[in-house]
């Protein structure tokens, strides 16, 4: 079992959350983030005054997978978060964690099935 976080844009929560479901993968944990990486931030414009806004927002998915689909979640979500046919800056990142066990609360049930 692994833990997937992925850090996209939020205009593309939708369009990745339809194409993992499509893929077989039907749970996930949506958060609201803020931060920032090689963009570092931008400048905007408020009643004619400039100001810099150092944190961008971006949506945060927690998703448990089985080992088997690994590797199709991720391919999913690359393939749909990325903007453009090249991508660019911005577009987000996945981290992958060992998930040591999980538990289903209701049930109890353990390890792989409970995913």
């Amino acid at each position: 079992m692994k833990l997937l976080l992925a850090i996209i844009q939020p205009n593309k929560l939708q369009a990745v959350r339809e194409a993992l479901q499509n893929a077989g993968i039907h749970r996930l944990t949506v958060l609201d983030a803020q931060g920032y990486g090689r963009q570092k931030g931008h400048s905007a414009f408020y009643s004619g005054v400039e100001y810099q806004i150092h944190l961008l927002r971006k949506v945060n998915l927690e998703i448990f997978v089985n080992d088997d689909f690994v590797e199709k979640a991720i391919e999913t979500i690359c393939r749909i978060a990325k903007t453009g046919s090249q991508g660019s800056i911005g577009d987000g990142k996945i981290f992958i964690l060992p998930a040591i066990e999980a538990i289903t609360i209701d049930s109890g049930a353990r390890g792989p099935s409970s995913v």
